[in-house]
């Protein structure tokens, strides 16, 4: 039986998201810009979150990332974990995200996201679900139908695929898979 639990009305509002908008830099990561001493940036990225994205795409969910950054680390990561719809660089989210939506032809009320400040607000405010880290931007907790009990880049984005992955009826089976036949 599966441990994770959210509130029925939670799960309802989720239940048809097709698409799941991420932004990187405070939902992905922790926040914190780093460099090394040859000016490189440097991420730290929770495997956790990863491992949601990829169950997410299991899932039939298409994870897509719209952030405002870019760098080496950024695009390694996102390719190792099979991400193909990417936007990097990105001040305006919302062109991106319409873009994305229309390519994969699915509409607003099919889409999901998670942010954490002020550039992921026109997205957030279109989605049937937005969701927010713990530590979020206190104007984007308050416009979110759910915020997680994590913090950015120490499993929040893992909680919300959990989430989705629970709403659409996948979770139990691919719990089931990772634990393998019963002995």
């Amino acid at each position: 039986m599966p441990l994770v639990r959210f509130d029925t009305e939670t799960l309802l509002a989720a239940q048809d998201v097709r698409i799941v908008f991420f932004d990187v830099d405070g939902v992905l990561t922790d926040g914190g810009v780093y460099f090394s001493e040859h000016g490189e940036t440097l991420k730290r990225f929770s495997i956790l979150d990863g491992l949601g994205l990829k169950l997410l795409r299991l899932a039939g969910i298409t994870p897509a990332v719209i952030t405002g950054r870019d760098s080496k680390p950024l695009r390694m990561r996102l390719e190792a974990l099979g991400i193909e719809h990417v936007r990097y660089g990105t001040e305006d989210k919302l062109p991106a995200a319409e873009a994305m939506l229309a390519a994969l032809g699915l509409g607003w009320k099919q889409a999901a996201a998670i942010g954490d400040d002020w550039p992921d607000l026109p997205v957030l405010a279109r989605c049937a679900f937005a969701a927010a880290p713990a530590n979020a931007h206190f104007e984007v907790r308050a416009i979110a139908h759910y915020v997680t009990t994590l913090r950015g880049g120490e499993g929040a984005a893992r909680e919300f695929c959990d989430l989705l992955l629970t709403a659409s009826g996948h979770y139990r089976r691919l719990l089931d898979l990772a634990r393998g036949p019963a002995a």
